[in-house]
């Protein structure tokens, strides 16, 4: 329920009135010095900058990717948690891909149609979060608490 509760909040508070607080400025000075150093390696056209920017992106904060943190460190071992990280990454590479290529056949309207419904999405999954951390009894949508155990005679309606 707090995550999604969370995703809402961030969704819906514009990044200018986090960024007032003094416990976030630290963090955007670290962003801003990573994205300052990304810019730079962009600029450079050889194999050492892309390496470079591949790493430097990889310390950009992504929700997502601590949502999939938030995943492994639930697995039962540190095994499973590694296979959980590796699984996801290999997850997003199609996805990826196809936000790289499609970029270039879309137009700056529809980008920009697109950056306005990212937060209606998020506060959806957010919204979906809460439902299902309240365990309704929903199929699909917010499974009830007995449906989420493991048990010895299935539970079936």
């Amino acid at each position: 329920i707090a995550v999604g509760v969370l995703m809402i909040i961030i969704a819906i508070v514009p990044e200018k009135v986090f960024a007032r607080y003094n416990f976030s400025k630290p963090i955007y000075k670290v962003i801003s010095s990573i994205k300052s150093s990304l810019g730079n390696q962009f600029k450079r056209k050889t194999f050492d900058a892309l390496f470079s920017i591949g790493f430097l992106n990889g310390l950009l904060p992504c929700g997502l990717v601590y949502a999939a943190l938030f995943g492994a460190i639930a697995m039962q071992n540190e095994v499973l948690g590694v296979a959980y990280m590796l699984l996801y990454g290999i997850g997003t590479i199609p996805l990826m891909s196809i936000v790289v290529y499609a970029s270039g056949f879309m137009s700056v309207p529809l980008r920009s149609k697109l950056q306005r419904i990212i937060p209606i999405i998020t506060i959806g999954i957010g919204i979906l979060f809460i439902l299902r951390g309240l365990s309704l009894g929903i199929p699909f949508i917010s499974p009830a608490e007995q449906s989420l155990f493991v048990q010895a005679n299935p539970n079936c309606h």
